[in-house]
């Protein structure tokens, strides 16, 4: 592995070093080679893919694009890479594939043409199940035999994904909404040769109930047809065995608090158990035969990335032959691919990135019920300048683990607040599923809310607050920013929905089904639900300085929708900087990173009000 030749010297500062620092994904291993591993890491300056032998402790580039790519996975005996060839971030593209060793890149299925991924699973004998998604067509999967021209066997217009194939091959999973929630998803277990139907399991009962499902893997032993699923029967993500031949469902007896995902041991007797909690997880080993459970220790923190490798000799964190690897970080120290025996298993050359401050728990009472929010605070005496740093997705959420961002805030004397708003995942299914309708508006209720108690507190100065966010954070920056004119000092929104209705007549058609699902119908099915939501109603409630950066090829929040916003802040009059870079839904280059991020502080340093008692006493580390 090669370091950039270009970084920065050391006389950077820490937040800086802190993006330029090499980094890498835990290794992807091939199923039946695996000592050869594919991972991504930005040790360039741009995030690309990379080829490990680890036989020979070899690494090798495969891909090299201006704008980085990160979507790749290897063939069963990997002699092969394939990877997702978009446009300059616009997620439109072909799957390629190239030797393990090195090689010309060629198109993967020549006779499929670009789409929007929607899945991929490569057999032993070669053969290729490939999903797709575009807006004339909906979803569509495609089988691609070796030699043979691609076959479609399946298409909806609702939004699907090939969940995965199993060790022999003769059977696909399929998660699907064709019921048209696209947030519970059900499955289909099919013949891949014809696409005909072996078996069903949905538990939203054709969209009546709010449960979903999601594919965990079928297992890794031949002759073995089991299917790992997840469920969220008791009101929380939990795996379940599924054996879709006979339709016999084994419930498994894990009692962890809050949400539990799983992976399969190599042998197809134990499951490697990924377990969150609070924004914290950890890792354990569950015996199929006995229902035992033990723990495998990890540092407190966040494990978000884990897998049982086969490695002959080895005694990690389960029987010999096994060893479980993880990516492990917390807000203070960064990440690390971090082996249960104690080693370090892929350490990047070149500068560490410099630790950051802890993260500290807050627990507030809310209108829908307690919200937990996470706060990094400088060195010194509140109150603070504070960002309310705001998370994308909206199924996602913040967790104890490394982030550039909040701690270049930190380190410019800013108190962070991270609020695990209803809709976030990891507090339950209902917690998720409460922004329905009301979408946006419930978030910032609990936003406000923890806004209150951080002003109260003695944290945050209530005339210094930076409202700022990306993707789905970015958009309820912009809705804030409207709604909540009075409660912030200025935002910051990074690729964000600013004209909802726009944005979903623009956008990818997966997104498309999950608005529709959000907000119960189309514009033209819930033309108020839209209007409510979308920040552009209340543009001309804005009074704050806003900031806005997007990208030109972006397809979940496109630009047009973002121009359509800045125009009526113009004509308005309202204080406000846009900034247009060449990439899709964010950007895999550093130096580009670093650039949006200063031109985010310069802009909140330039526009939030002094105090002049403030002297020094809120800078954070130099």
């Amino acid at each position: 592995m090669t370091q950039n030749t270009d970084a920065k010297p050391d006389s950077a500062p820490d937040w800086e070093k802190r993006f330029r620092a090499p980094r890498v994904s835990l290794p992807e291993w091939a199923e039946d080679a695996p000592d050869r591993s594919l991972y991504i890491s930005n040790v360039t300056g741009t995030f690309e893919l990379y080829a490990w032998d680890r036989a020979t402790d070899e690494h090798r580039q495969a891909t090299d694009r201006p704008n980085g790519t990160t979507d790749g996975t290897l063939s069963p005996d990997g002699e092969e890479i394939w990877w997702f060839d978009d446009t300059d971030g616009d997620e439109f593209g072909v799957w390629k594939r190239q030797p393990f060793k090195g090689g010309e890149d060629e198109a993967a299925v020549p006779g499929l043409g670009p789409s929007f991924p929607a899945g991929l699973a490569i057999g032993r004998d070669g053969t290729a199940v490939v999903g797709r998604s575009t807006d004339e067509d909906g979803t569509t999967i495609h089988l691609a035999q070796p030699g043979k021209e691609p076959v479609e066997i399946y298409r909806h217009r609702e939004s699907a994904g090939v969940g995965g194939l199993s060790h022999d091959g003769t059977l696909l999973v399929i998660e699907h909404t064709e019921h048209g929630d696209a947030m519970h998803s059900a499955l289909r277990v099919v013949r891949p040769d014809d696409g005909s139907t072996v078996a069903e399991l949905d538990d939203s009962e054709g969209g009546t109930k709010e449960l979903g499902l999601t594919v965990l893997g079928f297992a890794p032993v031949a002759g073995d047809q089991r299917l790992l699923v997840a469920h969220q029967r008791r009101g929380r993500w939990e795996p379940v065995v599924w054996e879709p031949l006979t339709g016999t469902v084994t419930d498994l007896a894990i009692d962890l608090p809050g949400d539990v995902s799983a992976d399969w041991y190599p042998d197809g007797e134990a499951l490697l158990i990924s377990h969150s909690h609070q924004a914290r997880s950890d890792l354990w080993r569950y015996e199929i035969a006995t229902g035992t459970l033990s723990r495998i220790e990890t540092p407190p923190g966040s494990v978000s990335d884990a897998t049982a490798r086969p490695v002959p000799g080895s005694r990690a964190g389960g029987p010999e032959g096994t060893a479980v690897e993880y990516l492990w970080s917390s807000a203070a120290q960064p990440p690390r691919v971090r082996s249960a025996d104690g080693t370090v298993v892929l350490d990047p050359p070149g500068m560490q990135a410099p630790p950051s401050v802890p993260v500290e728990d807050a627990w507030v009472e809310g209108p829908g019920g307690t919200i937990h929010a996470l706060v990094q605070k400088p060195r010194g005496e509140g109150p603070f300048p504070t960002v309310f740093d705001v998370h994308g997705g909206p199924t996602w959420h913040d967790s104890d683990a490394f982030a550039g961002q909040p701690a270049a805030w930190v380190d410019h004397g800013f108190a962070v607040v991270r609020v695990n708003y209803r809709g976030s995942t990891g507090y339950g299914r209902e917690w998720t599923d409460a922004l329905k309708h009301r979408v946006g508006l419930i978030e910032l209720e609990d936003i406000a809310a923890v806004r209150e108690w951080a002003v109260a507190s003695g944290l945050a100065d209530p005339e210094r607050l930076v409202l700022g966010g990306g993707s789905w954070g970015g958009y309820l920056t912009l809705l804030g920013m409207g709604t909540q004119p009075d409660a912030w000092a200025l935002g910051l929104a990074a690729v964000p929905v600013a004209d909802y209705v726009t944005a979903y007549h623009d956008e990818m058609e997966a997104l498309k089904s999950l608005d529709r699902t959000l907000l119960g119908g189309s514009p033209e099915e819930v033309p108020e639900r839209f209007e409510a939501s979308s920040p552009i109603t209340y543009v001309d409630r804005v009074r704050a300085p806003v900031y806005i950066s997007a990208g030109v090829n972006d397809p979940r929040c496109p630009i047009r929708q973002v121009e359509n916003y800045v125009r009526r802040l113009e004509e308005r009059g309202v204080p406000h900087e846009v900034y247009r870079y060449d990439a899709g839904h964010g950007s895999l280059v550093v130096e580009e990173r670093i650039k949006q991020l200063k031109l985010e502080i310069d802009f909140a340093l330039r526009h939030l009000p002094a105090r002049e008692d403030r002297q020094d006493r809120g800078r954070g580390p130099e």
